[in-house]
């Protein structure tokens, strides 16, 4: 099937393996005067923009949830996060997908199980006209394929504007995610919140 212009490339990403952190640890949570959050408070509005651009690529989002520094305590930059998230318009949704990676396979799947992959966002992008994305969350590796296979196959009876409403809580929680892993490895020394979970 050939997808038209206006459709993203599909891109493997880091997604494949990657483990939803449900929480901060509890001495960064609850302490307000964490470095890293200090740091984001305090960061020019630039600095700011980007760090969130590279959790969503909403410029509508970034911006919302920058011009709400600064934030007491983590819990509450992420409740700015889940706030800003919910109240995307089409064109922001739009925005956000464009800039998405597709959830990818680990990096030992079959020859087969790509193709099954590809064949199964070919069919969700010719739908709806934009990447499939979807939170892993804590899917175990193993059982990534068919979770993805299985999501993308429910979604696919979705009207227009279900899907919409999907697709705007998976950006949501991809968001959210990436906040607490980019976060958390700042406060670690690291600076990438893409980096795979140990042993992907």
């Amino acid at each position: 099937m050939t997808r038209g212009s206006t459709l993203p490339a599909h891109r493997l990403s880091h997604l494949s393996g990657r483990v939803a952190i449900p929480t901060l640890p509890e001495q960064t949570r609850n302490t307000p005067s964490a470095p890293w959050l200090e740091g984001f408070n305090t960061a020019s509005a630039e600095e700011a923009h980007a760090t969130l651009l590279s959790c969503l690529s909403s410029r509508h989002w970034a911006r919302r949830v920058t011009a709400h520094r600064p934030y007491p305590t983590p819990d509450a930059l992420l409740a700015a996060s889940d706030e800003a998230a919910y109240d995307l318009s089409a064109g922001d949704l739009a925005e956000a997908l464009a800039g998405e990676p597709l959830p990818a396979l680990p990096a030992d799947a079959y020859g087969a199980a790509h193709m099954a992959l590809d064949a199964a966002h070919a069919a969700y992008e010719a739908r709806f006209g934009h990447a499939f994305v979807l939170y892993l969350g804590d899917t175990p590796r193993e059982e990534t394929l068919d979770h993805i296979l299985e999501a993308i196959r429910s979604r696919l009876t979705n009207d227009p504007d279900k899907e919409r409403e999907v697709v705007a809580e998976e950006l949501r929680r991809l968001a959210r995610e990436r906040l607490m892993t980019h976060f958390r490895g700042a406060g670690n020394g690291a600076t990438r919140h893409d980096a795979p979970a140990d042993g992907t």
